[in-house]
């Protein structure tokens, strides 16, 4: 993990860590919330609710996005208590008892992931927590989660090459993003790519992937920058891509540099046309931010876009729209973790159905496998990886700020978690039940995607 850019825990003040660590106390216990506001218990739990961590950052440069993550959690878990929305049938939380959520916010730095996360888990004994969006806060509480033995489920695609038993991945893995997305790139834009993206893990690890499956198809890589998280001037960069001459740029920025650099690109003179954005970060959510004339005629890779033609996404977007306001959007990542709450409360459930306490244990048992018909389609959690069944679909952005899709995979894609064009055969399998050994897997074959079945 790259952390020169995030201040040490050290350097932010005795009162301002004081006050983002005692929000797992203070303000964390929220039962009840109108619009995202937070309140502090007015709700009526009933007896021995399920007490669960929400980790997201609502302030800091991540805030963009990962705020609404948070809504949509939100959504979900008042549905799930209210027997609402696709939880109607269900009975009013898990067999009668509602969830308590306890909500912290890490103001996008990574030290306070790491120091809430053993807050959640050691003082208010959460029994999972749902969170985290960059992979430079999941590999700063990945340690906590493991030394712990307590779960994490993490809504955001990443750059794979990970398996955890603590943690339960429902965004893509490469092969449900970046497998699809170059070589539409390579026979619709050409042959040459400029890769950025903001100076972390997950965007280096991306282009990585990214460079390796344009290489294969006979493509070529022109440039490769990145920039520091937060950073909102990109001139020199954007002079390099226009020296460089590419058939198309791939973005790996996130959070507050995603508006700038589109502005700013547009603002230099470069027409979607031209040198189209292909990005993997950019959402619903920033176009929104940015204004969409300067999106329009770029691209992005997704399982899920706010245009989705099925009935539970209108349902989904009317019901969130209601909640948080007409004028909000849906966007990939907040599906992910709308949809991955419902497959923890089947989880829950089906524990409880059992005869078995809700503990990690149990959790992470009966949450492999999961089914649920989400927004974006049928999806599943794999049993054997721990990552998610996810559409691969490309949309094309237009002057409304949606995306007309452009690309869909026919169901649900298997991940795998491991990047097959970097490790060949390597493949995440675990025991049942999971006795946390090491579940990698060098099978030597060359693996086939595989759909899963809409049954």
């Amino acid at each position: 993990m790259n952390n020169k850019y995030q201040p040490p825990l050290s350097s932010l003040g005795r009162r301002k860590f004081l006050k983002y660590s005692s929000l797992a106390v203070g303000t964390g216990i929220l039962a009840a919330c109108s619009g995202g506001a937070s309140s502090t218990g007015d709700e009526d739990l009933g007896e021995n609710p399920i007490k669960i961590g929400i980790m997201y950052s609502t302030t800091g440069t991540i805030a963009i996005v990962e705020k609404s993550l948070q809504d949509a959690t939100f959504l979900a878990l008042e549905q799930i208590n209210t027997n609402t929305g696709p939880w109607e049938g269900n009975g009013e939380g898990i067999e009668g008892r509602k969830i308590q959520k306890v909500v912290v916010n890490p103001d996008s730095n990574w030290d306070l992931y790491n120091q809430m996360s053993k807050r959640l888990i050691d003082e208010d004994q959460v029994v999972c927590v749902l969170g985290c969006y960059t992979s430079a806060s999941r590999k700063s509480v990945l340690p906590v989660f493991e030394e712990k033995d307590s779960i994490l489920y993490y809504p955001v695609y990443y750059e794979g090459n990970e398996c955890s038993s603590n943690v339960f991945y429902t965004g893509a893995a490469p092969n449900q993003q970046i497998t699809d997305s170059i070589p539409y790139c390579y026979e619709n834009f050409g042959a040459k790519g400029f890769f950025i993206g903001s100076d972390y893990i997950y965007p280096k690890e991306s282009n990585r992937i990214a460079k390796a499956e344009l290489e294969k198809i006979g493509g070529k890589v022109v440039g490769d920058e990145y920039a520091a998280l937060g950073t909102t001037e990109f001139i020199t960069i954007i002079n390099k891509i226009k020296q460089a001459k590419p058939d198309f740029v791939l973005s790996n920025l996130v959070g507050d540099s995603i508006p700038a650099f589109y502005r700013q690109f547009k603002d230099a003179g470069i027409t979607a046309e031209q040198i189209p954005i292909m990005a993997y970060p950019t959402t619903e959510e920033e176009i929104l931010a940015m204004g969409t004339e300067y999106a329009e005629g770029h691209y992005t890779s997704f399982n899920y876009f706010q245009t989705v033609d099925t009935p539970e996404n209108k349902a989904f977007v009317a019901q969130f729209k209601e909640k948080f306001g007409k004028n909000r959007v849906t966007n990939g990542v907040m599906e992910a973790a709308y949809l991955q709450t419902f497959f923890m409360a089947q989880a829950m459930r089906d524990a409880i159905k059992a005869g078995e306490e809700i503990d990690t244990k149990s959790i992470r048992e009966y949450t492999r496998g999961q089914k649920f018909q989400a927004p974006q389609g049928l999806v599943k959690m794999d049993p054997d990886n721990y990552h998610t069944y996810l559409y691969s679909r490309i949309g094309r952005w237009g002057a409304d700020g949606q995306a007309e899709i452009v690309f869909a995979t026919p169901a649900a894609v298997k991940p795998i978690a491991w990047s097959q064009t970097l490790y060949p055969g390597r493949v995440c399998n675990r025991p049942v039940p999971d006795d946390r050994s090491n579940p990698i897997k060098e099978t030597g074959k060359d693996l086939q995607v595989k759909y899963l079945e809409k049954t």
